[in-house]
């Protein structure tokens, strides 16, 4: 049985959309991390990154993880490809070529987007000050080469991997979320935004999305 742990305001928001995907039976655990929390040890806390339970299952304190008939993954792009692998189908690789590039593109898009892509994001929710302005510019000008490969792939193909749906898509598209809120990086870029538009128009991002409103904010994830 797969249990996925994390809250819907997560990086959980990438496994949760490729169980959808998957149409996979899973006990979903909504962790909260700690930092959302006034007292997080309290005893009636809801379950968090610093909880002993939790933290039996991940001692590092990070969402999401999973455990899957006994196997445990701590870090959602690895957790994406070992789901999309064991239960993908199509949304999983056909040989190893095509999991070499699921791979390349699942690092590619840690490495050289998602921190710059979090500054836009985590930005873009505050009051639009001078400096707040300068820190989502230079974050976004740091995006720019990456960007322009990921235009020049896409221009190409309708999908990141093997010309259908895939695994590749929902890890970079989850990154390449955060700095949606910057919309001339897309503007400029019209082969990216019109794929990320098709991912994020897929009814399993469509569900997650919704059950990611409906949950608490107290800050961005």
């Amino acid at each position: 049985m797969l249990t996925i742990y994390g809250a819907c305001r997560s990086r959980a928001t990438r496994t949760l959309w490729l169980a959808g995907e998957l149409d996979l039976a899973f006990t979903h655990v909504p962790v909260v991390q700690a930092k959302r929390l006034e007292n997080p040890l309290a005893a009636d806390a809801p379950i968090n990154t610093q909880s002993p339970a939790f933290l039996a299952i991940n001692p590092m304190g990070t969402i999401p993880a999973i455990e899957d008939d006994g196997v445990v993954v701590i870090e959602s792009l690895a957790i994406n490809l070992y789901l999309a692998k064991k239960y993908g189908g199509d949304l999983g690789p056909k040989d190893l070529v095509e999991e070499a590039a699921m791979l390349q593109w699942a690092l590619f898009a840690a490495t050289e987007i998602e921190a710059a892509a979090l500054k836009i994001s985590a930005a873009s929710l505050g009051e639009q000050t001078d400096e707040v302005k300068a820190t989502i510019a230079t974050a976004a000008a740091s995006l720019n080469r990456p960007f322009d490969v990921l235009e020049k792939h896409l221009t190409a193909r309708t999908w990141m991997v093997g010309e259908r749906f895939t695994v590749a898509d929902i890890n970079m598209a989850e990154i390449v979320r955060y700095a949606q809120p910057h919309a001339p990086l897309f503007v400029e870029r019209p082969a990216l935004k019109a794929w990320l538009e098709r991912a994020q128009a897929r009814p399993a991002f469509k569900a997650m999305w919704e059950k990611r409103l409906a949950e608490p904010a107290t800050g961005p994830v």
